[in-house]
């Protein structure tokens, strides 16, 4: 059982499409717009389509009181929760001098505080799951979709920035707190993925074409890059126990 938030596109979409396949219910938490909603539809009916199994819940996650309900809506569905992929985030480039207080909390309370606020509801429900239930190996797993520009700058996106290296020591901190109580908690660091976010980079000839020379190996990665490794910390294998563990992915 799988939470992926902002799995309407990207790469929380592709992720939700690995888990499913690899046996996993998913969650597509999406933005409450008809915008999302129409693409986490989309999205649940493609995973039914192949087999899989996959219902879309409305959530912005920056709001306490919608992650809470995400939550509750999810265990009182299906009675537990195995999996949390903190996936959701956003970007509001400025020039320092002209960014708003408005753009800069918005990144915050998307990119760190929601992803705060759905590892503790995560956290709440591993550790109400019965002990008996699990004897061996991890009780559940976070993973955070972080980013490069958690350790390497990027101008005119100090807010993005920001929001990722808090992100990084969210991460770590979580990880060092909740070992010891069975929970992995781990992240996926992707650099330049052809996401939605990215848009305006995709649309521009210069840009795609300066693109590929700053990436070690000289191209840019699909969504699929990033769900593969996001979809592979999860609990499968009870030895498991890397912790703390941030996969920096350049291409």
């Amino acid at each position: 059982m799988a939470i992926v938030t902002g799995a309407s596109s990207g790469i929380g979409r592709a992720t939700a499409i690995a888990l499913a396949a690899a046996g996993a219910t998913v969650i597509v938490n999406h933005f409450p717009s008809e915008d999302s909603r129409i693409d986490a539809e989309s999205l649940v009916q493609e995973i039914g389509d192949a087999g899989g199994r996959a219902i879309a819940i409305a959530a912005d996650i920056s709001s306490e009181d919608q992650v809470e309900a995400m939550f509750a809506e999810t265990l009182n569905r299906f009675g537990k929760l195995d999996i949390l992929i903190n996936n959701a985030g956003i970007e509001r480039p400025a020039p320092v001098q002209d960014m708003t207080l408005a753009n800069w909390q918005a990144v915050i309370d998307v990119n760190l505080t929601g992803q705060f606020l759905c590892s503790r509801e995560a956290a709440r429900a591993f550790l109400n799951h019965k002990s008996s239930e699990r004897t061996s190996g991890a009780i559940g797993t976070i993973i955070f979709v972080s980013s490069v520009h958690a350790i390497i700058p990027w101008a005119f996106q100090t807010n993005y920035a920001a929001s990722k290296g808090g992100v990084s020591l969210l991460m770590r901190s979580l990880a060092q707190e909740l070992a010891p109580m069975k929970i992995r908690v781990n992240s996926v660091a992707p650099g330049a993925i052809r996401t939605p976010i990215n848009h305006e980079a995709w649309t521009s000839d210069e840009k795609m074409a300066q693109l590929p020379k700053l990436i070690p190996y000289g191209r840019i990665g699909e969504p699929e890059t990033s769900a593969g490794p996001s979809s592979g910390l999860r609990p499968t294998r009870p030895t498991t126990s890397r912790v703390g563990h941030s996969l920096l992915m350049v291409a």
